[in-house]
């Protein structure tokens, strides 16, 4: 009986934690979702990871040529929490919001299809952990 206790508390622990982790990411999303107004619509796609201070979450997206896309990141609710570099697969920099007060979003366009590898990182001065939740989308 008391073993059944203890695994019943465990699985409650459980449910109310992993439900306060998803209920972060949806607030974080909804922040990100402001910025994917239209004319653009979200690829679909919700990249998000957990982060402690020198973790870098690393991310990969197709971009066809000819579309206009934007790219939005949080860490928290608070702009400016999370440093977003953008690379092409020889992992050159395309752009890096560390540049711009570490800007939530980035509008861009290429002229040809490209596979682009995204980090995502806290910005450790700012806060030392935190779910970052990154959204794609573009203009159809």
């Amino acid at each position: 009986m008391r073993k059944l206790s203890y695994i019943f508390l465990l699985i409650s622990l459980n449910f109310i934690f992993s439900n306060t982790a998803f209920a972060q990411i949806d607030s974080i999303t909804n922040l990100c979702s402001e910025y994917l107004q239209p004319p653009y619509i979200s690829d679909g796609q919700q990249y998000s990871a957990l982060l402690n201070r020198d973790e870098v979450a690393e991310f990969h997206a197709t971009f066809y040529g000819g579309s206009t896309y934007r790219i939005v990141g949080f860490c928290g609710l608070q702009k400016g929490n999370l440093e977003i570099t953008v690379y092409d697969e020889e992992r050159n920099v395309l752009f890096t919001n560390t540049d711009y007060n570490n800007i939530p979003y980035w509008d861009f366009k290429f002229n040809s299809t490209i596979n682009c590898i995204i980090e995502a990182k806290i910005d450790s001065k700012n806060i030392t952990s935190g779910i970052a939740v990154l959204l794609i989308g573009f203009i159809q």
